[in-house]
């Protein structure tokens, strides 16, 4: 357990060393819970309410969506690719570490980091706007809540993996999971709740896993989701785990039959 959490605290000692690239990172996030923030703040009166959302519950889930990216979406998946194409895989293949366990370490490390500067921007801005949220109250609602949690940042981390092991057939790797990214903020909600469109369409992007990343842990944050509608969405979220961790295996075991070491 020592090694992987010296790996933790390298990456925090990392991000602090490139802190110029970090605080970007963190003015952009700023930027953009901001002006969603004020969007639905002008869109949904105090007394009114739109798409069956009041403003202190859409300001909760837009205020909600900066919390839990900084928890999902944070991550160091995207050195996957990196690492084999600089051919600094070769010398993880002779280390006695797990190769997913080091980049999952490294994931916690980034997400500690964000995390706890995600706290602090948002106290600050309470402080300011002091906005109307709805604070949830109800056990067994916040238990589910932190699962969905959990499993988000799971399912996040083997679609980065996944992103990441293209570098075994391209050296482009930056603008595909640029492009993914963008399309995974869409569809996991971090832009506007899901359920805000025509219901057959909303049906079928709840077959996706992208809505479990953020959307469905906050919905059930709100408590607008019945307990079955969890038991059944943490039950989607555990099968794409499931597939995805498969698909993971499946692509590395591939990807190292035609890994040709070069570089370092």
């Amino acid at each position: 357990m020592s090694k992987y959490s010296s790996i933790i605290i390298n990456t925090w000692n990392e991000i602090l060393t490139y802190r110029l690239s970090f605080v970007m990172w963190r003015l952009r996030t700023i930027f953009q819970l901001l002006t969603i923030y004020f969007l639905w703040h002008s869109l949904i009166p105090k007394s009114q309410t739109l798409f069956g959302y009041s403003q202190s519950v859409m300001l909760t889930y837009i205020v909600g969506t900066a919390v839990l990216s900084a928890i999902v979406f944070s991550t160091r998946t995207h050195e996957i690719g990196e690492n084999i194409n600089s051919g600094n895989l070769s010398s993880f293949l002779t280390k006695p570490i797990s190769y997913f366990g080091y980049w999952f370490c490294r994931d916690i490390g980034d997400k500690l980091m964000n995390i706890s500067f995600s706290i602090i921007e948002l106290f600050i801005l309470f402080f300011i706007l002091r906005p109307s949220l709805f604070i949830q109250t109800n056990i067994e609602y916040l238990l589910f809540f932190l699962i969905a949690i959990v499993f988000g940042v799971l399912l996040y981390f083997l679609i980065g993996a996944m992103l990441g092991m293209i570098g075994f057939w391209s050296p482009e790797v930056w603008a595909p999971r640029f492009i993914f990214f963008i399309l995974v903020q869409f569809f996991s909600g971090a832009l506007f709740p899901l359920d805000i469109f025509p219901k057959p369409i909303f049906a079928l992007f709840q077959f996706l896993p992208f809505p479990y990343l953020l959307f469905f842990p906050l919905k059930i944050y709100l408590g607008q989701i019945s307990f079955a509608e969890i038991a059944q969405g943490l039950t989607v979220t555990m099968v794409w785990i499931f597939v995805l961790w498969h698909g993971v295996a499946l692509v590395w075991q591939k990807g190292l039959r035609m890994y040709t070491a070069y570089g370092n």
